[in-house]
């Protein structure tokens, strides 16, 4: 039996994963509903399978803690009758996002957590992210439907960096990208498309006028970023795909809830500004580095926003935080 207390370090993780693994088991389970392709369905079911054993998992950890068990998404936030909103090639897509967010989070959560059961739990959840990506990326590759990144030239000898204008970017002549700067141009592209298509389908069938004019300013967003980034692709002489697929079909019936749509919104903000922050600390010219560093303050400046809306709607839920023990002691006076 553990007698060690949990850290906030480890709460918070274990919040957040059980506030998107909720939200998991209300988009799967639709999708279930609706997806038509077999090999696309049995990676849905596995991804379903997953985020509810994590579910029923934090559930009895919370409960065993004495932490009050959040309530996230549920039942109440998912029409299972609504008609498909979404392609299959969507979907996969997006299961295979789902997958490679998972390793950016659960290896983030582990490197945080002290206690061995909870060091375990995210190891688990690190492989099984693993997993669900490699099942997505076969069907793309199988089904010929997965966006590569571009290729390059690779250089025929060792050199290194003798001037300062390697870092320059705004005036006279700019180096050419290097190989990790490609890839993390073109991983954003494909994220911001994925979101792009994502958000179209929420703003058709968002019930409340303020989250669908919400929800098209972030689609514009994305939709601004994406062709940002692909011009400098472009401008480098190198492709930037995206999915062939537009993704969104013509139903109007809301499959989702408003509150869940924000959530995941949410989320996509949050995920958005630590992939660019990934993206601009690994970069070594100034103009994509300046490109960045003005995205993210855009992504933050809607993602208060976003949450303004959810307080408004009583939609957000707080997520653990300390005593205030100067409020407690005013109750005394």
């Amino acid at each position: 039996m553990q007698t060690q207390r949990l850290t906030s370090a480890e709460i918070s993780q274990l919040w957040s994963m059980y506030m998107n693994d909720s939200m998991s088991v209300c988009t799967f389970k639709h999708s279930l509903k609706t997806v038509e392709d077999s090999e696309v369905r049995a990676v849905i079911e596995y991804g379903l399978s997953l985020s509810q054993d994590h579910v029923e998992k934090l559930k009895t950890l919370f409960q065993s803690e004495n932490i009050p068990v959040p309530i996230g998404l549920n039942e109440q936030d998912v029409d299972l009758t609504a008609p498909s909103l979404y392609t299959d090639e969507f979907w996969i897509n997006n299961v295979k996002q789902t997958g490679q967010m998972g390793l950016t989070l659960y290896s983030q959560a582990l490197s945080l957590a002290a206690r061995p059961d909870i060091q375990y739990l995210f190891s688990e959840c690190l492989r099984e992210s693993i997993k669900l990506r490699e099942q997505a990326m076969d069907v793309l590759l199988t089904k010929g439907i997965y966006v590569r990144a571009p290729y390059i030239t690779t250089p025929n000898k060792v050199d290194f960096v003798t001037n300062q204008n390697f870092l320059a970017g705004f005036f006279g002549e700019k180096r050419p990208l290097l190989s990790l700067e490609v890839a993390n141009l073109y991983d954003n592209i494909q994220r911001n498309a994925l979101g792009q298509q994502l958000l179209t389908g929420f703003q058709q069938v968002a019930r409340s006028k303020k989250v669908r004019q919400y929800i098209e300013r972030g689609k514009e967003i994305a939709g601004k970023h994406t062709n940002l980034f692909s011009n400098v692709l472009q401008k480098e002489e190198l492709p930037a795909s995206v999915m062939w697929d537009t993704g969104v079909k013509e139903s109007t019936v809301p499959p989702f809830s408003d509150k869940l749509m924000m959530f995941q919104t949410s989320a996509m903000n949050a995920a958005g500004i630590a992939y660019y922050g990934t993206s601009m600390s690994t970069c070594l010219r100034r103009d994509l580095s300046t490109h960045y560093a003005r995205l993210m303050v855009e992504i933050g400046l809607f993602a208060e926003d976003g949450i303004n809306l959810m307080i408004e709607n009583g939609w957000f839920e707080e997520p653990p935080r300390t005593i205030n023990h100067n409020e407690l002691a005013k109750g005394n006076d």
